[in-house]
């Protein structure tokens, strides 16, 4: 992608993923968003579809769009109107912002759209949602499958964050301590009724915010997927923060031969 940006001789430079489907005006509409707009970087909503008609895909589909699931990520839940964010997919850049700040990190395996839009965001640059484009993306069909993506994007924003000099987002840091907490309160359950309590009163209030939210998905997505949600959930923020633990503590202790080993292993979408 980087020697494609090198190369290209255009004002506006897309980038745009293989595994993504998109509709006929996605390229028009951004480049006519981006004059009118003034942003540095636009993009619109990505619209996340089952992979097969079987509840657990439908489930998937819908955690990965769903607040609950992804947090304020607006390009996956969805905006009624325009807004600035912190990234956007498949954006339609100007091409002064890769003469401003560079082009896309090759050391990070994910999350390199994040990284070069928390650049551009550091020195003052505006990235602006287009909810009235829309492109699509199949979702993986099975947890294992997502899971281990979550793993991944979990495992790669530490080292983003630290590239960029700041923590580019809160939902980043949730899911990491949320495993914290409860690990520790758990672990200190054994010796401590307080510990207890409190590592209950975290599960409990998860519990029921994935309960209700999968209660409202299962009117509109069928019983069988709400309840499949329940296991969606905690795969997707468990992984992540695990993840993410996991390169914080590599980090901490000066070991890069673990994110090596993630690079060079397949990845999957």
């Amino acid at each position: 992608m980087n020697a494609g940006i090198k190369e290209a001789r255009g004002d506006v430079i897309m980038p745009m993923g293989a595994h993504a489907v998109y509709s006929p005006s996605y390229i028009s509409q951004l480049v006519a968003a981006l004059e009118e707009t003034g942003a540095d970087n636009v993009g619109g909503v990505l619209v996340t579809l089952p992979a097969n008609g079987t509840p657990l895909a439908r489930a998937l589909a819908v955690g990965l769009s769903h607040p609950f699931g992804v947090g304020n990520s607006y390009f996956r839940i969805g905006a009624a109107e325009r807004r600035l964010v912190d990234t956007v997919p498949f954006g339609c850049y100007r091409r002064a912002v890769f003469d401003r700040i560079g082009v896309f990190d090759e050391e990070l395996v994910r999350n390199q759209d994040d990284e070069l839009n928390a650049r551009l965001l550091k020195q003052g640059g505006r990235i602006m949602l287009i909810p009235e484009v829309v492109s699509y993306y199949y979702a993986r069909g099975s947890l294992s499958q997502v899971a281990r993506m979550f793993y991944q994007y979990g495992y790669f924003k530490p080292l983003a964050a630290r590239k960029v000099g700041r923590i580019m987002t809160v939902r980043q840091v949730v899911p990491a301590l949320f495993v914290v907490s409860l690990a520790v309160t758990g672990v200190a359950g054994l010796w401590s009724a307080v510990a207890r309590s409190v590592c209950a009163g975290i599960a409990g209030l998860y519990a029921g915010a994935a309960l209700a939210s999968a209660a409202t998905a299962a009117r509109r997505h069928g019983f069988a997927s709400g309840v499949a949600l329940l296991a969606v959930f905690p795969v997707l923020h468990v992984s992540y923060g695990l993840g993410s633990l996991v390169a914080m503590l590599a980090q901490l202790a000066g070991k890069r031969r673990h994110g090596a080993q993630m690079a060079a292993a397949p990845l999957s979408r």
